[in-house]
């Protein structure tokens, strides 16, 4: 009883605690705009003669769960959306810019497998723009480093899928912590991160990562998860507001990508249970009939709280949102007996994902290190 007492007064404290972040007027630092245009609000616009980035049989990197044509996706109409900001262009990515940019730099993309989704992107972009640079790509534990010698630059992924610390408890067994970071050790001396976690948030049933969740001195089987993930957010801004020199490197928060594995959220009522399976086009327009998650609030409130370091939001969620056609579905990893509405084909919507990265480089001075 006393256990389950403590538990509502935690959940009415973080449910205030919530409500307090999302109603805040959000203080973006640096934004996905150039003047008064918002590069992240647009539609997506077919163009065959918009030939994707890459072909992903000639980057032999790119894991087989993203390599959808590869799987056997026989159509190949999602290749040539792109896409178009509402009353202005996106600037044209340029590897060759890219790499000059950041000569002699380390970047490091931390986080779950929508992480690795937009790594793969970028370094099948940048080998796929550079033929003539050579690369070494080498893997130790959770870290992958892509490095192109004739530029010194690296590109770098560190597989965490909650940023916050998951730890293995003799007596409790595995226990998610979300006052804890003390693997951020390893992000420090970068030029560039690029944070993201949510997916795994997510999780039922065997799939969960966790046995207790602890705050503070408090353990628990379960809570609201979208409670948790803003405790374990908040931990995460604590620490790059404490850890992070805003004049040496340069701070992304990954906005929270989509799934489409219920198909009411895009009015299609053709038959139940529709997902993204077989969806060949993306929504028409600039608005998602679905609306957006309800982390993307969590995010924002979060990251405009934050109060040393300015941490750019990277906000994919409504230009992937309009995507339901992207996800490899049943030619991702799993194949027929799978279904994937959370990952994307690649090449795909990654690829804008860092054109938009590209854009805030080099279009907003703050950007510059």
């Amino acid at each position: 009883m006393g256990h389950d007492k403590s538990m509502n007064n935690f959940f009415t404290f973080s449910y205030t605690f919530l409500i307090l972040n999302i109603i805040l007027i959000f203080r973006p630092s640096y934004c996905i705009d150039a003047g008064s245009c918002d590069f992240s609000k647009g539609s997506w616009i077919y163009d065959d003669s918009e030939n994707p980035a890459y072909d992903a049989s000639m980057c032999s990197f790119i894991d087989k769960q993203f390599d959808c044509l590869g799987n056997g996706r026989p159509d190949k109409l999602y290749l040539n959306y792109k896409w178009k900001p509402t009353g202005c262009e996106l600037p044209k990515f340029s590897a060759q810019d890219f790499v000059t940019r950041f000569r002699g730099k380390k970047i490091m993309f931390v986080g779950d497998s929508l992480s690795l989704n937009q790594w793969q992107s970028l370094t099948c972009i940048l080998h796929a723009s550079l033929p003539n640079a050579n690369f070494t790509l080498k893997k130790i534990g959770n870290l992958s480093t892509f490095y192109i010698p004739d530029y010194n630059i690296s590109l770098m992924l560190s597989r965490n899928a909650f940023l916050v610390d998951l730890v293995i408890d003799k007596k409790r067994g595995r226990v998610l912590k979300l006052d804890s970071i003390r693997n951020g050790n390893s992000w420090k001396g970068y030029d560039m991160l690029i944070f993201n976690t949510w997916h795994w948030w997510l999780h039922k049933g065997n799939q969960i990562s966790w046995d207790y969740i602890q705050q503070g001195g408090k353990y628990y089987k379960d809570m609201d998860r979208l409670i948790a993930f803003g405790w374990g957010l908040k931990t995460w801004s604590k620490w790059v507001d404490s850890n992070i020199n805003p004049s040496k490197t340069l701070v992304f928060f990954q906005g929270i990508s989509p799934t489409h594995y219920n198909g009411s959220e895009w009015n299609n009522a053709a038959s139940k249970g529709a997902t993204c399976n077989g969806e060949s086009q993306p929504v028409s327009g600039e608005v998602y009939p679905g609306g957006a998650p309800p982390a993307v609030a969590v995010v924002k409130g979060v990251l405009s709280n934050m109060s040393r370091v300015a941490v750019g939001l990277l906000d994919v969620t409504s230009l992937s949102e309009l995507r339901k056609d992207g996800h490899p579905s049943v030619y991702g990893i799993g194949g027929l007996k799978g279904n994937d509405c959370s990952h994307w084909c690649l090449a795909g919507v990654p690829d804008t994902w860092n054109y938009l990265l590209y854009a805030i480089l080099v279009t907003n001075p703050k950007s510059n290190i």
